[in-house]
């Protein structure tokens, strides 16, 4: 029985689901405080070391309207990027509607798929451990050596986790 379920059923959550929990809280609130120079670095018109694995959405928020401009990690698979697609972020997103982004110092625009399939992201998440083997310490159902806990994705996925695949559009200056 999940998390959810244990609430709904009046049962107290398991010390593994509250550590997940406050690990969660914890990183988001560093990574609150972390995002804000990020912010400032990936703005830049060149390239820097952040820049390799990290780029800058612009993202309108779909009911206040307001710009939000998230740094966001990414691996490069072929002609599109990858990035993991755990945060309320990703409801500001729309399929048909491409977004600006910062991309090693340059603008563009990249239209978002968000990918929700169970066996595509598993698939599309061994890629992103591959390529940056780093991803896994901000995914909390990846362990270090790269297994993907299949119970915790399902749960993950019910609670809105995907997987962004961002369609790069020609690179202007």
């Amino acid at each position: 029985m999940n998390a959810t379920a244990r609430e709904q059923t009046g049962q107290r959550p398991s010390a593994e689901d509250i550590r997940m929990r406050t690990r969660m809280r914890r990183q988001a609130r560093i990574m609150k405080a972390i995002n804000v120079p990020m912010r400032r670095v990936l703005s830049l018109p060149f390239p820097t070391p952040l820049s390799r694995r990290l780029m800058l959405v612009t993202i309108t928020g779909r009911r206040s309207g307001r710009l939000y401009r998230q740094p966001l990690s990414y691996v490069r698979d072929g002609e599109v990027l990858l990035t993991p697609g755990g945060g309320k972020w990703t409801l500001n997103l729309s399929e048909d509607q491409p977004v600006p982004v910062r991309l090693r110092g340059r603008r563009c625009h990249a239209r978002p798929e968000l990918v929700r399939d169970r066996a595509v992201v598993t698939d599309l998440l061994r890629v992103m451990t591959t390529t940056n083997p780093g991803v896994s310490r901000f995914i909390p159902f990846i362990a270090s050596d790269g297994t993907i806990d299949q119970a915790r994705l399902a749960t993950a996925l019910r609670h809105g986790f995907c997987v962004v695949r961002w369609h790069l559009y020609s690179r202007t200056a």
